[in-house]
This record gives C-alpha cells, structure tokens and sequence, in this order.
C-alpha cells in the first residue's frame, strides 16, 4: 500500500516537474524572439544606411540590387489642415438638485414617488405642522382683536379724544402681531418642500413617520432642459479656445453625435489635476441624454491653410531626422530620393509637413519599406515628378 502511495507521489511531482520545465522554456523563448526581432530591426536599418550610402557613392548600385522595384504612389496632398484634441466630459444640468427640508418636525406626507413628472410648485413632502397652525389660529385672534381697537382709538385720535400715548400704544401691539403672523406663515410654508421648476422626480430620500431637521435631504429633482457637457482640459492647451468656437461631442452610450459650441471656459487652474473647465451646449433631448452621461469632446485648437500633408505612416526615420521617400524622373528613370522633412502636428494619420517637400513631389506609397535612395523603381499607379 505505501509502495503504491510512493510511485503516486514520484509521478505528480514528475509531472510538476516537467510543467515547470515546460513553462521555463516557453517564457524563454518568447524572450529569444523578442531579442532576434530587435536584432533583425536594427540590422535592417544598417542595412539600408549602408546601401543609401553605397548608392551615393555609385549610381548604378541602386540598378544592380534593386532594379525595377514595383510601388504605388501618392501626391503630396496641400490643403487645409486641422488639429483637434478629445477630452471626456458628462452631461451636467443646471437643474439637478437636492431639496432639503427648512424646519424640524415630523414627515406627514410624500406625495410623490420616483420618476414621477412634477409642475412648478407642486408639493413633495409636508412636514407636520400642527403646533404651528394653532398658533397661527390664535395670533389671527388676537390680531382681530387688535385691528378692533386700533381702529376705534384711531376714530377717537382724529376727533381729538383720548391720548397720543393710547394711540401709539394700539397701533404698536396691531402692527407687532402682523409681524408676528407673518412670520409664523412664512415658517408654515416651509414645513412645505414644493417644486420650484418642472422635472423628474429621481430619488425620494425620506419617508413618511420620518423625522426632519433643517438640511435633511428630501428628494432629488431633475429636468432635462438646460443641459450641458462639462469637461476637464490639460492647463497646455490654455488659449487654445475660446466661447463661441464648434464643438463635436460624441456619445459612446448610445452612439449619438451632436454638433454644438463651446458655452463657457474655465478662467481657474485646477491645482490637484492641472485642468481648467470646458461647457459645451447641448440640444434638447430628453429620449437619450441624461445627467452624468458620458461625452467625447473633439476641440479643433490648430489650423493651417494651404499647408502640405502626408500620410503618417510613410514617415520614417533615420540619425537625421525623419524621412520620406519620393519618387523623381531622372533622365527618363523613375529613382527613389530620400527627403528629410521637418514635421509639425498629426491628426487622423494624417502629419503636416513644415519644410522639405514640394507640393508636386510624389510619395511612394505601397513598398516605401523595401525601396532605398536611388533605385530604379516601376510606378504603377501615378505619373512622378520630373527634376
């Protein structure tokens, strides 16, 4: 029995063994084809310096090694260019708010429920006021009262009965308990939480049996009017907009695009993220945007008329710089020439070039990678350039 437990025992930690072994030699020859790919890269780079160079040297060598070399090839675009950044923003709006109770008391009643559509000052919560509106009772009494005398005071004042002091005296205690229920009114109002715009009722925080003290959230009103993008913006691009300017905003969630403009810009550095603020107006439409919406804001900050334009990907590069490869005429051949170029911004894989093209060169498009300078290449899409 312990025989049979023994050879279990050898063979799993066999087949452990073998599994480690296993794996050890997967990562390593990830790693050895990771380092042969860099090796195979910079080995094709000298390879390319050394015949541009050789090239230069004799002009036939070009012929000899690469004679003929099949490419397309594509104009130097020169037209309007246009940068724009993408910042993610949400959807905010100017009613979304969280109403609070303004006295203490017991919640009578919550006549409205979540989702509900509510009016402007329509009632949300009561707060009992019993107490309240005894004391208001009474000082109406006693107002009555009051107004009864100074009334009959005054009649006797104009027919010059009685004292000034009596007078004076009358109309103070009816003049005191107008303040007074005036007050109590006004207290008895707020015992009342009441719409103060049309919207959604979205949260009911509290519920009828529930205690309430001044600051104690209610319920949580919405309206989808006024709604707007807000989003944050890196501190480099300050100056880059300004009010006013078009806005693309896109939403992911419900794959909708908006053309708008900018409502407002931030004046204020944010000193934890190192962004200011950017609005954007949105249009009414209340089937699909909500508050806290995802949003992409795609900001044109550059443009450049008349500017020369190359796709991205034909750049490459050298201990010189950045380079493409155009495609000349020379005495009836159709050569590669290198042409370092100077590069501004990119867009859409799309590069401006600030100098060394001409807005005739001709790029080579399909094969730039396998051409070098000087060879004789056979074009077979656009006309090339002549020199």
């Amino acid at each position: 029995m312990n025989i049979s437990r023994t050879l279990v025992l050898l063979a799993g930690i066999g087949f452990f063994a073998a599994s480690c072994d296993s794996g050890d030699e997967l990562s390593e020859k990830k790693t050895e084809l990771k380092e042969k790919k860099k090796e195979l890269q910079e080995l094709r780079a000298e390879i390319a310096e050394l015949e541009d160079q050789i090239a230069a040297a004799d002009p036939t060598f070009g012929k000899e090694v690469r004679e003929a070399q099949l490419v397309t090839t594509l104009p130097v675009k020169q037209e309007t260019f246009e940068h724009y950044v993408e910042v993610s923003g949400d959807v905010q709006s100017e009613k979304n708010i969280v109403i609070s109770a303004e006295s203490m008391g017991t919640i009578e009643q919550v006549p409205v429920n979540e989702g509900q559509q509510v009016s402007r000052g329509q009632l949300l919560v009561s707060v009992n006021a019993d107490v309240l509106r005894n004391n208001i009772s009474e000082v109406k009494t006693q107002l009555d009262l009051a107004t009864a005398v100074y009334e009959r005071q005054k009649n006797l004042w104009d027919q010059n009965i009685g004292t000034e002091v009596q007078y004076l005296q009358t109309k103070s205690n009816k003049e005191a308990l107008e303040n007074r229920l005036s007050m109590m009114q006004s207290q008895l109002s707020q015992a009342q939480a009441r719409a103060p715009f049309a919207g959604t009722v979205e949260e009911v925080m509290v519920r009828a049996g529930e205690s309430a003290s001044p600051g104690k959230p209610l319920v949580r009103l919405v309206s989808l009017q006024d709604m707007y993008i807000k989003a944050n913006v890196s501190e480099n691009l300050v100056g880059a907009f300004k009010k006013g300017d078009k806005v693309e905003i896109f939403f992911p969630s419900v794959d909708k695009t908006y053309e708008s403009t900018i409502k407002a810009v931030g004046q204020v550095i944010n000193p934890n993220n190192r962004t200011f603020t950017l609005d954007a107006r949105l249009p009414d439409d209340s089937e699909l945007l909500r508050p806290n919406l995802l949003a992409v804001l795609r900001v044109k900050d550059f443009q450049e008329e008349n500017a020369l334009i190359v796709p991205t990907h034909l750049i490459q590069h050298d201990r010189k710089g950045s380079y493409v490869y155009v495609v000349e005429n020379k005495d009836g051949v159709s050569q590669v020439s290198k042409k370092h170029i100077n590069t501004g911004l990119s867009f859409n894989n799309e590069t401006m070039v600030t100098s060394g093209l001409q807005a005739n060169d001709v790029l080579v498009n399909e094969g730039f990678r396998q051409v070098s300078e000087g060879v004789a290449v056979k074009v077979a899409d656009e006309t090339v350039a002549s020199k």
